[in-house]
């Protein structure tokens, strides 16, 4: 399988950089670092990017707008074909503009146990707190400054006579072990069964009167009543008759599952024991699902088999 490609972008010295690198030399890595970019030309992990092979860009934000410096990065970043954004020593804060491009696919570390102390000086902050730990975490970004989804963190314990610059030396290196391990399993997250059906049950879920069955091995999801409820998706990780993982909702009927199967049959396939129902299989297991499309299949199918009681309900919902 092909490595994920990332982006890491830096400020100064890239220590956080250099562990991301070097993980990425083992071959069981999912991730390779294809473009090492920063804010400051005169990045000490510039040279070490180079030296490893690594193509570098740098572009210095002194006299530009915020907006204006970040779309010259993301024009960098496309252009090395990166998939992932990653922030190692990073010292600016991306414009909503440049996180709204990459949803999901900037990650930082940040030098503290998340939601505590955010923002500079976490080291001296946790010492005049009077913590028994410090330590630093893993997260997505987010407009919200350091307030995106945790991912992974490591405590590191505050030890007697400990200084602000003591601590965060102890504190790197736990930086450059949950660094690596974290990011190359977030980028793969997309070809974890577990994950993906977790995505499917709690935006399925969330449809009104729903609820989870399984049938044949496989989770199905339903509408109506325990007793009485119609299946409008069922989760396939190599049941039936197909290896792989994808996702069976309710076409409109024959016409349009035919003319689903003659656009894009890579994404659509008919499942075997329910082709002939009007269902139609569409993968998961590409590593780029879309998942407002699958959403939207959902809710699709979801309308096909539920009471017009609900479906009327859900109309007069969608109009506020």
């Amino acid at each position: 399988m092909d490595k994920i490609q990332v982006a890491i972008l830096i400020s100064g010295k890239g220590t956080n950089m250099a562990a991301l690198i070097y993980a990425a030399k083992q071959d069981d890595c999912s991730y390779e670092v294809t473009l090492v970019a920063s804010n400051n030309p005169k990045a000490e992990g510039l040279a070490l990017a180079e030296a490893e092979g690594i193509q570098t860009f740098a572009h210095s934000h002194k006299g530009m707008d915020r907006a204006d410096h970040d779309a010259v990065m993301h024009d960098a970043i496309m252009k090395s074909g990166a998939d992932y954004v990653v922030l190692a020593g990073y010292m600016r804060i991306l414009s909503e503009e440049f996180i709204c491009k990459w949803p999901g696919k900037i990650l930082n570390i940040h030098p503290s146990l998340l939601p505590k102390y955010k923002g500079l000086d976490t080291f001296q902050r946790a010492l005049d707190a009077g913590d028994s730990h410090a330590g630093c975490s893993v997260h997505i970004v987010t407009p919200e400054l350091d307030d995106g989804p945790v991912l992974a963190q490591t405590e590191v314990a505050i030890m007697d006579g400990d200084t602000a610059e003591i601590l965060a030396r102890r504190v790197q290196y736990a930086e450059h072990q949950i660094y690596p391990k974290t990011l190359a399993a977030y980028v793969t997250r997309e070809q974890d069964p577990d994950w993906i059906l977790e995505q499917i049950r709690s935006i399925a879920l969330a449809l009104p009167e729903t609820h989870e069955k399984e049938s044949f091995g496989a989770p199905g999801f339903r509408v109506g009543t325990q007793k009485t409820g119609k299946y409008f998706a069922y989760f396939s990780r190599d049941h039936f008759e197909r290896k792989g993982i994808a996702l069976f909702v309710k076409t409109s009927g024959r016409d349009e599952q035919a003319a689903l199967l003659d656009v894009d049959p890579d994404l659509y396939y008919s499942p075997k024991f329910y082709g002939a129902s009007g269902w139609i299989a569409v993968r998961l297991d590409t590593g780029d699902t879309d998942w407002e499309h699958i959403s939207d299949w959902l809710a699709k199918s979801w309308r096909v088999v539920a009471p017009k009681r609900l479906v009327k309900l859900q109309d007069i919902a969608d109009e506020f």
